[in-house]
């Protein structure tokens, strides 16, 4: 296989497959895609999608926990805030957080605010080679994009009986021929075009002044696994300025994304 194209329609209903028809489905992706050689590699290959097609005055907030020995943690503060000012967002969750916070994902699963989506099985760069970011191995072949991808999907649908919409992998880099599997196990991969934290590492004024960047339709990338950083704080200074510059904020589901 030379090429690849990535489909521009919108992915198949992800509902969750019979173990049959899963098997059947595993076995013809790894037949279309297990000799393809990937060509791009990065935040934005084709098939991810950084904006809500809208020019309204809006902002999708949405928070990455990564779960793991040191990205576990629970950040109370940034999602009291949310809560008590009704302000909705996306949360993308990995399986190993799930694990690590059992009570603590049922009850943000309960919340309207929140949407839940699939922050992968191992927080795993989605790759077919093993190709590396930040540090983090990628998945090594199309098999393991599949579970890595599958996996939590299953999990979260069991736990909230709602299956996740969106995917966005740990580092969020991609090759195309894993976008490519993303899309016809039937997720929507999830980009950003406003970098909120860079990882949790940005300190308050920088996480402020990222967010004063987002224009209409901005999905804006942050973490909520590291309550001891600054996020909580650039977030709660920055959406009051937002608001007064006429900015909501909406879930992804609320909007197509491009």
């Amino acid at each position: 296989m030379d090429t690849l194209t990535i489909p521009s329609s919108e992915p198949s209903d992800p509902s969750s497959l019979a173990i049959p028809a899963f098997l059947s489905l595993e076995k013809t992706l790894i037949e279309r895609y297990g000799n393809a050689k990937p060509k791009k590699w990065g935040e934005n290959v084709p098939g991810v999608r950084t904006h809500l097609t809208t020019k309204e005055q809006v902002i999708a907030l949405t928070f990455d926990a990564c779960g793991g020995k040191e990205g576990s943690g629970y950040d109370e503060k940034l999602i009291n805030y949310l809560i008590k000012e009704n302000i909705p967002a996306t949360l993308f969750i990995n399986a190993r957080w799930i694990t690590a916070n059992k009570d603590i994902f049922a009850k943000l699963a309960a919340n309207p605010l929140f949407e839940i989506e699939n922050h992968g099985t191992e927080h795993r760069p989605l790759s077919v080679n093993g190709k590396l970011a930040y540090g983090i191995a990628g998945t090594k072949n199309v098999n393991e994009v599949i579970h890595e991808v599958k996996d939590n999907a299953d999990q979260i649908e069991k736990l909230t009986g709602r299956r996740p919409l969106f995917f966005r992998s740990g580092t969020a880099y991609y090759d195309d021929i894993a976008a490519g599997v993303v899309h016809d196990l039937g997720f929507q991969l999830a980009g950003y075009n406003v970098l909120g934290d860079a990882g949790a590492t940005y300190n308050t004024e920088q996480v402020y002044k990222a967010l004063l960047k987002a224009r209409s339709g901005s999905i804006v990338l942050a973490h909520m696994n590291h309550p001891e950083k600054d996020t909580a704080e650039g977030i709660m200074k920055a959406i009051p300025e937002l608001q007064k510059a006429g900015y909501r904020f909406v879930l992804l589901t609320s909007y197509t994304l491009n």
